[in-house]
């Protein structure tokens, strides 16, 4: 029998940096626009840090980081991706782009092709994806908006990743929507944010297992 052999030991630096990572659980990296970066509210009202709340809460190893810009869209969302993804190793990506594309009048497909590519890329370094779906305003037409609202449900499909088909469901079509939004009509307000929390947690949570 030879010599065995003897293993390196880890630092102390990296015995303390593993175990801080085993403490801190999975991450949860949100990358989104002014609808998850809190537009016009009082820091910590916002439904990203409603979730990090309901994440201590409810005991889930699980820790957030929002990456949001108001402003974004798929486009930048996709510049920004690689670099996010090397920086933070989440276990979880909650892809919120899309908005700022209709308003933008970007083409369908290239926000479809941006959304998949995203997911692709997540995949591959290894994260579960939630993709959370978006609808326009009637005012751009049924045929437009029937498309925009597809775009979310095939990126889903295609990809095999996990949707909310709209993230603002109950405030943007419940009876009181107009009471929902900041004066722009566009931003929900605060009291808000707990439903569209409520919209993402059944999809969300199941990742998390």
């Amino acid at each position: 029998m030879g010599a065995s052999l003897a293993l390196p030991q880890p630092s102390r630096a990296q015995a303390n940096a593993a175990a801080a990572t085993a403490t801190a659980g999975k991450l949860v990296l949100v990358v989104g626009d002014s609808l998850s970066a809190e537009y016009g509210l009082t820091r910590g009202t916002g439904w990203v840090a409603l979730l990090e709340a309901r994440l201590a809460q409810k005991k889930v190893a699980a820790r957030v980081v929002n990456a949001s810009i108001s402003g974004d869209t798929t486009s930048g969302g996709r510049s920004r991706l690689p670099q996010l993804l090397k920086q933070h190793r989440p276990a979880v990506v909650v892809l919120e782009l899309g908005g700022n594309d209709a308003l933008r009048g970007l083409p369908l497909n290239t926000s479809r092709d941006n959304l998949a590519q995203m997911a692709r890329s997540a995949k591959a370094a290894g994260a579960k994806v939630l993709v959370l779906g978006m609808q326009v305003p009637p005012n751009y037409g049924r045929q437009y908006s029937d498309q925009f609202f597809a775009v979310f449900g095939n990126v889903a499909k295609a990809e095999g990743t996990a949707l909310v088909p709209f993230m603002l469901k109950g405030v943007a079509d419940g009876p009181q929507a107009a009471e929902m939004f900041q004066p722009d009509r566009i931003h929900p307000k605060a009291e808000a944010h707990p439903l569209i929390l409520d919209n993402v947690w059944p999809a969300l949570e199941p990742l998390l297992r």
